[in-house]
């Protein structure tokens, strides 16, 4: 499914033009050495993307690859998973840049852009609670231990839930009575299988994800299990997907368009012609004979 047809950048000359729209006083305050995102895209000879089903953006750091992401979001108004570096020059860019929608004006509802940043919060939020759970166990630990230690006399009524909870440490074991007692906890994952996990919570049906270089804290084998999952989503869930990424598995997806920002003019290539992958293949070469 196709919800975005192609996304238009600022030409050369729109970007001149505005540039030097500023006055003098203007100039003093603003250096046209830092005006982001203007002065990124002209050099690459790059004005226009067009997308299919899968989208994939690639090239170098500081490419430009995000950037366009994040132009695509604020020009769609998509939702977001967290808040990105704006600039003063983000809206002014803005307007030069069109977005050919396949149905409407709009995106589709749910469409939203997760970036790296957004599985990082995310992290942290797991983090927080499992922290905030071990404390909770060895309060109740000690808890168990002192309504087993300690006499309870039940006096009147407005006694009786603290002696049917120091009766209940007698009749089961600490781990038992503990565990009734927690919150829903998640445990036992590392950092790449929660970041794993938040993806496919976040991706639904019909709807346009932006997603940015999402193999963060992703082994080999999670890269694996999210090409696979997000060649689904597009064949069989009516999900589009622009991604910028450095993963071969990701790359490889099936039937993706690769846009190679490295290159000028920028231009759409097979994955196995990209520096990145062709650097993996030749290490591998050379060490053939170890496998």
């Amino acid at each position: 499914m196709k919800y975005l047809d192609s996304f238009t950048l600022a030409s050369e000359r729109e970007e001149i033009n505005y540039l030097w729209s500023f006055g003098k006083t203007d100039m003093q305050c603003y250096s046209q050495t830092n005006v982001y995102p203007f002065k990124i895209f002209p050099q690459k000879r790059l004005e226009r993307l067009d997308f299919e089903p899968i989208t994939v953006i690639y090239g170098g750091n500081g490419s430009g690859k995000s950037t366009i992401l994040n132009l695509i979001a604020e020009k769609l108004r998509l939702e977001r998973t967290a808040p990105f570096n704006n600039t003063p020059y983000i809206e002014e860019y803005l307007k030069f840049c069109k977005c050919d929608l396949s149905f409407g004006q709009n995106a589709p509802r749910g469409s939203k852009i997760i970036t790296s940043d957004g599985v990082f919060d995310s992290l942290l939020d797991v983090r927080a609670i499992n922290e905030g759970v071990d404390r909770r166990r060895e309060a109740l630990f000690d808890e168990y231990d002192r309504s087993r230690e300690e006499a309870y006399l039940l006096r009147d009524l407005d006694d009786l839930e603290e002696f049917k909870r120091r009766n209940e440490t007698k009749r089961r074991t600490k781990s038992d009575y503990v565990s009734r007692r927690l919150p829903k906890e998640i445990t036992g994952m590392s950092n790449g299988e929660t970041a794993y996990l938040y993806f496919t919570k976040q991706i639904e049906e019909n709807a346009l994800y932006l997603l940015d270089e999402p193999e963060n804290s992703l082994s080999a084998v999670l890269q694996d299990k999210l090409r696979q999952f997000i060649e689904d989503s597009a064949r069989f869930y009516n999900c589009q997907f622009i991604i910028s990424t450095h993963s071969p598995f990701l790359l490889s997806m099936k039937g993706a368009k690769v846009y190679d920002l490295d290159s000028v003019p920028v231009e759409s290539k097979k994955w196995t012609e990209l520096e990145n992958v062709r650097l993996y293949h030749e290490f591998f070469k050379t060490h053939e004979n170890e496998f």
